[in-house]
């Protein structure tokens, strides 16, 4: 520093910060030893404040305004130097002049995908950008947590730390919120919202307010993005054959429209309607087999075999097949025992109903007489 500039520095007094930029956060006001003389005059516009830090500890904050600097209005200021009845000699303290204007159009976005599981998909890898705005709300806390000794300090200084909050939370949010990924374009206003208060939180404990957080955009891969407009097309289309009735029509109104075409364009043109024919019929085919499949009454079920049966002069059952074969090894159905069926005219011995007769071939017939 020059000699002019040092005698400059030493007989200032007023102290202001115009800021030529727009994107400073932070401007330490740079003076000869840092030196400010009694009654200096202090001028705060708005939008600023001058937050005065001696030997490393922050003293006295000054909102918008014009200040004449003396023990009244420097309180904390004077408590540490000791000073009971105002000074008198040039004093040091450092000056911060903190910016507290909106600061807009703030980015942040994704470097890596964020895997999500969508509930029709399956996982999927998004990305996804938006914008955001802060502003300084707590000067003291914002120089101690972020800014440290810094003499000049931009946005760009702290947008790497708060995009990384960011993301974080944002990848989250879409995972908590379960949307699926065909309707996230309609919930980025509830989204933003979630995000906001999410997160506002950890800015203040910077020392910084979100006024505003903005998911512009979420994006899926390139190949998935293509399969999605495949299928959109498909759905757009409809019926295929309709499609294809309709791509015949226009072929042949352009051939008719060039009837000097020549006999071999004639041949092209009815060698491409017999293929799209072709292509046709067997569509056709195809689909009237499903229609007759789709039509083909199966045949009904058989009937389930269900027998009563007389035990002890009483009727029991009635029995499925199962439990009239447990019946014959358990010896409470035998050949005489009578059994009855809807549709039988009346009781008949077990051994003359032929549907019983696979049943019965373990049961022995009777003994001769003696």
């Amino acid at each position: 520093m020059g000699l002019f500039d040092k005698f400059t520095g030493e007989f200032i007094d007023i102290i202001e910060w115009l800021d030529p930029t727009q994107d400073t956060m932070v401007h330490r006001f740079e003076r000869h030893n840092n030196e400010i003389k009694n009654n200096a005059k202090l001028t705060v516009r708005e939008t600023q404040v001058a937050v005065f830090v001696d030997q490393g500890r922050i003293a006295d904050v000054f909102g918008p305004g014009m200040y004449t600097l003396n023990t009244e209005n420097l309180p904390v200021l004077s408590t540490l130097r000791g000073w009971k009845y105002g000074f008198e000699s040039p004093f040091k303290a450092e000056v911060y002049f903190i910016n507290t204007k909106n600061f807009t159009d703030c980015k942040w976005g994704t470097k890596n995908p964020v895997i999500i599981r969508d509930p029709e998909f399956g996982p999927m890898r998004l990305r996804a950008f938006g914008t955001y705005a802060i502003k300084v709300k707590d000067a003291a806390k914002f120089i101690d947590e972020i800014v440290g000794t810094a003499g000049h300090f931009t946005v760009d200084d702290v947008t790497e730390q708060l995009r990384n909050i960011i993301v974080a939370r944002f990848s989250d949010t879409i995972a908590e919120s379960k949307i699926p990924v065909l309707d996230l374009a309609a919930s980025y206003d509830d989204l933003s919202k979630f995000v906001h208060t999410k997160i506002s939180p950890e800015f203040e404990a910077y020392g910084l307010d979100l006024t505003k957080f903005l998911i512009e955009n979420v994006s899926l891969p390139p190949e998935v993005e293509a399969a999605l407009d495949k299928r959109s097309s498909m759905g757009i289309i409809g019926d295929l054959s309709k499609y294809m009735q309709y791509q015949t029509a226009e072929a042949m109104e352009k051939a008719a429209e060039n009837p000097s075409g020549g006999a071999n364009e004639g041949i092209g043109l009815g060698v491409g309607l017999g293929m799209v024919n072709q292509m046709m019929q067997q569509m056709k085919d195809n689909k009237g087999a499903q229609e007759n499949t789709q039509n083909v009454t199966p045949p009904k079920l058989p009937e389930t075999l269900q027998y009563f049966v007389a035990q002890n002069g009483k009727q029991t059952g009635p029995f499925t097949e199962a439990e009239l074969k447990s019946l014959v090894e358990q010896g409470a159905l035998t050949r005489q025992t009578l059994v009855w069926k809807a549709g039988m005219s009346n009781w008949a011995p077990a051994e003359t109903v032929s549907e019983l007769n696979s049943l019965l071939q373990s049961v022995p017939p009777p003994l001769p007489p003696l």
